[in-house]
């Protein structure tokens, strides 16, 4: 266990640089924003697209392993919803709440850390967990917060939502990979070097921009981030895992993998879609803080159990 909690530290000692690199001021918010602006739309889009078009859909697709990280996730989101309707809280906010239940940081810190610690075969699962979060969560998240807001579910409103879809360049990225990869169209050699250049900065890049951008988190209604922290590092896991090893039978490779994309601490487009809809954007960055915090110690027993099992 210590060995796996050593190769997982280099990980998070880059978002603690991050972190520091925020908190002295070192790097300001604007830089910040910046630095993750060139990460999400280059850096981490070159290597998506890179890693897709070198996969075959039969490498992507096991039904099974869709059907278990779908039901595992979506069981999640429903204990937190019903937790939030008990609390009293309106259904944006349950919303919200729920999407840090189970949207993990699969874009920034799940592609570069897993597939390097657990192999290139993890790539396949590790992207189609992603897809599911980025298609169907992001899509609900969408409809809970405009429709209970305008009162109905109206064709602008699902409009606007294909037109996000269609701006995620993490969404595009993957998407231009396996058209490429469907279309059997080889990838030139200086145009392979380019995508693993840029794709390079996409770890290093994405790890120090999560830090940075935590460091300018204000804890608040610390019991709320804990909860929802439990949540996304326990329950989530917890039932992706139940789903794939007991409901779905999911090769074991395939399922620690997804479990290991479950176990991952709150993501940061939440954050973005909480500020973006004015819906309790400080609750969201304060679980974005605790549970990436804790999760230095709990993604490690994740990743340790799934490869010592």
């Amino acid at each position: 266990m210590l060995a796996i909690f050593l190769k997982t530290l280099p990980f998070f000692a880059l978002i603690g640089l991050g972190f520091w690199a925020g908190r002295t001021r070192f790097f300001t918010a604007e830089a910040t924003a910046y630095l993750t602006k060139f990460v999400f739309y280059f850096a981490l889009s070159a290597m998506l697209f890179r890693f897709s078009a070198n996969l075959s859909m039969a490498e992507l697709w096991d039904t099974r392993l869709f059907a278990a990280y779908l039901w595992g996730t979506a069981f999640v989101y429903g204990i937190a919803t019903i937790v939030g309707f008990l609390r009293g809280l309106d259904i944006p906010t349950t919303a919200i709440e729920a999407q840090c239940a189970v949207i993990g940081n699969a874009g920034f810190l799940g592609v570069p850390m897993l597939t390097l610690l657990l192999g290139p075969e993890a790539i396949g699962p590790v992207l189609l967990a992603l897809a599911i979060d980025l298609i169907v969560f992001s899509s609900l998240i969408v409809i809970l917060i405009t429709g209970s807001r305008d009162g109905q579910v109206s064709l602008r409103m699902l409009r606007n939502i294909g037109v996000g879809l269609l701006k995620n360049p993490m969404i595009v990225a993957i998407s231009a990979g396996f058209l490429w990869s469907g279309l059997q169209i080889p990838i030139p050699d200086p145009m392979n070097d380019f995508l693993a250049i840029l794709g390079g900065a996409a770890t290093p890049g994405a790890l120090f921009a999560i830090g940075a951008s935590l460091a300018f988190t204000a804890p608040d209604n610390i019991p709320v981030a804990g909860w929802l922290t439990f949540c996304k590092l326990v329950l989530h896991p917890l039932f992706v895992g139940f789903a794939a090893l007991f409901l779905f039978g999911v090769d074991p490779f395939k399922a620690g993998v997804i479990i290991a994309v479950a176990a991952l601490p709150v993501a940061g487009n939440v954050y973005m879609l909480a500020q973006h809809y004015g819906v309790a954007p400080v609750r969201v960055s304060t679980a974005i803080l605790v549970s990436t915090a804790i999760s230095i110690l709990t993604v490690s027993l994740v990743i340790g159990w799934i490869t010592t099992a």
